[in-house]
């Protein structure tokens, strides 16, 4: 909904100023999605290392089956939180850049909307979780043995300090500059998570003293944040807190569908999980896992990139602005593309050098990872759609599509994963993943009503897969598909981007880019904004 504004009056008239031009605010936008966007890549590349250095602890420290029920431990927690929350961080994604911050603002009566009915929900998951943890260990952690009534019970316990870090994570990307979120998002947690959980490793700790050490980050992260949001939200300095009924049905509105949904989205791989330690084992539990660990890293680009510019896309889609929303979502998507491609393209190609790094009983995932690669090419191949449903009021729209992916990949995943193990989980999930991706793309583009593709991205994609694809044929004819190729492609890869740099076109693109980035960075609204009407859509 556009947003009624007055403009400038014009020196020495009176008049306003005309509105300025379409092509002018989408390039505006756009460099200032280039700013938040590089620091949400560089957060998100540190995250997706230490995440991986996090994989590598756990297959090394606990072997296949214990690996399997501590990731079995981490999706049961990740699926609670993302069920407890109640949609209501992307809520909160999307009401907060509309309102006014600050001690005289109205954006911190969306505090107890937000948070009262999700830390509910989170207690009572929690309390009813404690109880049952004794029924439910041997069917959802087979594997952890002895531990598996305790871990579990650990694992509950602690979903409402999740879910609250969870939301006031939110908060804290809407109030203040990137810089402070990725600080907490993309460095406390994913840095502090394999120290914690190697010390318990290599202390000979079981699965318990681990899943702790995964846990404990949650808590320091939860008071970092309230620490930050505080200030800017003007907590403890005369903000009101008592919300409207108008705050409460127009956040819930959308909030609602979005709940099930994210659910969805966080869960996705988790399900695969959970359904293969009960229909496969756990063994294969765990080769999935670390396959899925592989997969979720090279999303980290795009997960970096949504971060940055969803409360950008709200406010743009808020005031009606969607050819520049749009100009953001193409450059992003390029960017996205050209940095995601490669990693899964050799991951589908040298799946075999990349298990290896766990453990030779990890290489039967080989076929799984190839076919997830591959998969995952889809989704970040039409960029952020998610974001745009999202940030433009769209939730419903949004659950439609993931609703159709998960029912995708829990029918193949019953067929397939009994008799193929974690092979069938990836084929199912795979299914699932272009099912969701191809309908969001196809909402985003009817509600958008602009181009979500361009030339740009076409050039992009040619030659992304060119280029990787050229690389990786010499490293499987020299080395093969393990790590011998592997390294030869990455050496071939590095030549060949060294050389693109002697280009004078490249350069040319490269000195625009970083005109883009330089400035000040995307910094949290003002105290005091022109305020932007909150109806729901």
């Amino acid at each position: 909904m556009t947003a009624a504004t007055r403009g400038p009056a014009d020196a020495g008239t009176g008049h306003p100023a005309p509105p300025p031009d379409a092509a002018d605010v989408g390039a505006a936008e756009t460099r200032r999605s280039a700013r938040s966007g590089v620091a949400g890549l560089l957060g998100a590349a540190t995250s997706g290392l230490f995440g991986f250095v996090l994989a590598v602890v756990i297959t090394r420290g606990y072997g296949t089956a214990g690996a399997g029920a501590f990731f079995a431990a981490i999706g049961v927690v990740t699926v609670a939180t993302a069920v407890c929350t109640l949609g209501a961080e992307t809520g909160l994604m999307w009401a907060l850049p509309r309102r006014r911050i600050g001690r005289r603002g109205d954006a911190a009566r969306l505090l107890p909307v937000a948070l009262i009915p999700p830390l509910l929900a989170g207690l009572l998951v929690a309390g009813v979780g404690m109880l049952a943890a004794d029924a439910l260990a041997p069917q959802l952690l087979q594997g952890s043995g002895a531990d598996g009534q305790a871990l579990l019970t650990v694992t509950f316990a602690a979903v409402p300090v999740v879910v609250a870090m969870t939301l006031l994570l939110a908060t804290l990307r809407c109030v203040r500059p990137i810089r402070a979120y990725v600080g907490v998002q993309f460095l406390l947690l994913p840095v502090a998570r394999p120290a914690l959980v190697g010390a318990a490793a290599l202390a000979g700790a079981g699965l318990l003293a681990g899943m702790t050490g995964w846990l404990v980050p949650a808590a320091l992260a939860l008071l970092v944040c309230l620490i930050l949001v505080a200030g800017p939200l003007g907590l403890g300095r005369g903000a009101p807190l008592r919300s409207s009924r108008a705050d409460w049905s127009t956040f819930w509105r959308f909030a609602l569908p979005r709940a099930a949904s994210a659910a969805i989205d966080a869960g996705s791989m988790w399900v695969g999980v959970l359904l293969t330690s009960v229909l496969a084992g756990p063994e294969d539990a765990g080769v999935f896992g670390a396959v899925g660990r592989y997969v979720l890293a090279g999303q980290l680009a795009m997960q970096g990139l949504r971060v940055a510019v969803s409360p950008q896309l709200s406010r743009l889609l808020g005031r009606g602005e969607r050819a520049a929303a749009a100009a953001v979502h193409r450059q992003l998507t390029s960017w996205g593309l050209v940095l995601s491609w490669p990693v899964y393209l050799l991951l589908a190609v040298f799946a075999l050098a990349f298990l290896q790094l766990f453990g030779p009983e990890f290489t039967a995932g080989v076929p799984a990872m190839t076919v997830l690669a591959l998969a995952m090419l889809v989704n970040t191949g039409v960029g952020n759609v998610q974001s745009l449903l999202l940030m433009g009021g769209r939730s419903g729209l949004h659950l439609v599509s993931t609703l159709a992916g998960l029912t995708m990949t829990v029918a193949l995943g019953l067929w397939l994963i009994p008799e193929h193990g974690a092979t069938g989980a990836a084929l199912a999930w795979a299914a699932g993943i272009a099912t969701e991706n191809l309908s969001a793309a196809g909402f985003a583009r009817s509600v958008v009503r602009e181009p979500l593709v361009d030339r740009m991205t076409l050039r992009a994609a040619a030659a992304t897969v060119a280029g990787v694809g050229l690389a990786s044929g010499v490293g499987v004819l020299l080395g093969g598909r393990g790590l011998p190729g592997l390294t030869v492609a990455l050496g071939v890869l590095l030549a060949g981007c060294v050389g693109l740099l002697t280009l004078p076109r490249v350069r040319a693109g490269i000195r625009v880019t970083m005109r883009q980035i330089r400035g000040r960075d995307d910094a949290a609204p003002t105290a005091e904004p022109t305020p932007v009407s909150t109806r729901g859509r």
